[in-house]
């Protein structure tokens, strides 16, 4: 579906993971572990059935108890540490290309040391003039108050901005802000979700966003 015009494109932000790095198999196998730790009879299809970026919402659907929440944080930061995900095809190339143009800004559910540390061994920090990560806001996605602090720090108005994302509750973040949602089919199970929340426009790589913004 094509998005209406609007006021001149200012800022672009981002999703991290499963956006422009494919961490999938690094969290899937973290997920697993930490399943397994916590006596979770879980499975790959139980993830897939339930994943959210709002890790929370995974273990409430795996009816995990809320005082057990710190020990399954933990286990999984231990078990992703094993793992070191790459750049989703494209991503540096479309991210400098872009910054050339506009505010570059990143909203991701990811921790911070994590994303910091992926981020300095990707030499991309300073390409984001907004860096929001969990824990910078009291809520987590899909509502939009990541979102808005990311707007706050980079100057921006809603209506000046687009939000790349590879699932439902990013468009969903984004559409509460106000800001345009673009979704980009990632290695996350989201595809059918994704595609059921009727983005402005649907990409099936990060290497397609320079042409589609170009059509705002």
């Amino acid at each position: 579906m094509q998005a209406r015009k609007n006021k001149a494109l200012e800022g672009v932000l981002f999703d991290w993971d499963g956006t422009l790095v494919d961490s999938y198999e690094a969290d899937s196998a973290a997920y697993l572990a930490m399943f397994r730790e916590m006596g979770i009879p879980w499975g790959l299809e139980e993830l897939a059935q339930h994943y959210s970026p709002n890790w929370y919402r995974v273990y409430r659907a795996a009816k995990l108890p809320k005082a057990r929440w710190d020990d399954a944080d933990r286990a999984w930061r231990a078990q992703y540490a094993k793992h070191s995900p790459n750049l989703m095809a494209g991503a540096r190339r479309v991210l400098e290309r872009l910054g050339r143009e506009h505010q570059l800004g990143l909203v991701t559910s990811g921790d911070r040391d994590r994303v910091t540390r992926q981020l300095r061994a990707f030499r991309l920090t300073q390409l984001f003039g907004a860096r929001v990560c969990s824990g910078d806001t009291p809520q987590k996605k899909p509502h939009p108050a990541p979102l808005r602090m990311a707007l706050e720090t980079l100057r921006l108005q809603p209506s000046a901005c687009v939000y790349v994302g590879d699932s439902p509750e990013d468009l969903e973040m984004a559409r509460r802000a106000g800001v345009r949602a673009i979704a980009v089919l990632g290695p996350f199970p989201t595809e059918k979700r994704l595609r059921a929340a009727r983005p402005d426009f649907l990409l099936e790589s990060i290497r397609e966003l320079p042409e589609t913004l170009k059509r705002l």
